[in-house]
């Protein structure tokens, strides 16, 4: 299984468009409970302005992404406006999925640096601007397909100095991880880790620290309880999520889950409920 697709197979990606056409002045985006949001900008210029209040300027065709919750704002002159597809943006498993985690507030990409995406772009574009039957769920599709290739260009350009993405990056670490997310249940060890990265031990867990940001069974801990959270969401018992992720009982995934949410799986899918 290739780097991205194991992720995507346990966090389901979803997207809907809610505006496509000419922005013009300052349209301000409220930060929702788990949502993010994505703008692909056909025609511009036009500002960014986050929380921080620093404009950015967008001069050409570009994708703004933002994989949290944030509040910002569109800024277009008045006169000429921007044309805009505007979509949020969840992430299966909430903020407790790693891909959210790991990425920065806001990616910005100009559209002419992803010319492996210059025809869904022109589709998605071209279906947003139209009213055909059909269209919501085609641009829906299609935003998630744009989403998968900005996760795969972060990857492949090495967007990411550290972290989740930068650890996928490397051919060898990305082998343990890949590992790590194909079999959550399995009892890793340190040692098996490095050898699926073809590393001696010592290397594997100083490569795997600097460049990801964390210890691999560190890095393990949290993928086994984004995928608890998951199942928990799904309304699995405690117990069966437990032998799913890893933990030999349901004591030992509340002492893990507690540590780290502060609070047990049990009252953590209520208060999620």
């Amino acid at each position: 299984m290739d780097r991205l697709s194991s992720l995507l197979d346990r966090f389901a990606l979803s997207a809907r468009v809610f505006y496509s056409g000419t922005l013009c002045g300052v349209t301000t985006f409220e930060a929702t409970d788990e949502a993010g949001h994505l703008h692909v900008v056909r025609r511009g210029p036009l500002q960014v302005q986050g929380a921080d209040r620093r404009l950015i300027d967008i001069e050409e065709p570009s994708l703004l992404f933002y994989p949290r919750p944030a509040g910002h704002r569109l800024r277009t002159h008045r006169d000429t406006g921007a044309d805009v597809v505007c979509a949020s943006v969840e992430f299966g498993g909430g903020l407790g999925n790693p891909l959210a985690r790991a990425l920065p507030p806001l990616l910005v990409i100009r559209l002419a640096d992803l010319p492996a995406l210059a025809s869904t772009l022109a589709l998605l574009l071209d279906e947003a601007f139209e009213q055909r039957s059909g269209r919501q769920a085609i641009v829906d599709r299609l935003c998630e397909v744009v989403l998968v290739h900005v996760l795969r260009h972060t990857i492949e350009h090495r967007l990411m100095p550290t972290g989740l993405f930068a650890g996928l990056a490397e051919p060898r670490l990305a082998r343990a991880i890949q590992a790590m997310h194909a079999e959550p249940a399995r009892k890793w060890s340190l040692e098996e880790l490095a050898a699926r990265a073809g590393m001696s031990r010592a290397r594997f867990a100083v490569n795997f620290r600097e460049t990801v940001g964390q210890t691999p069974l560190d890095y393990l801990t949290d993928w086994r309880i984004g995928l608890a959270q998951t199942l928990l969401r799904k309304g699995k018992p405690v117990k069966i999520v437990a032998e799913e992720v890893g933990y030999g009982s349901t004591t030992a995934l509340s002492r893990a889950f507690s540590t780290r949410l502060g609070a047990s799986p049990m009252a953590w899918a209520r208060r999620e409920r």
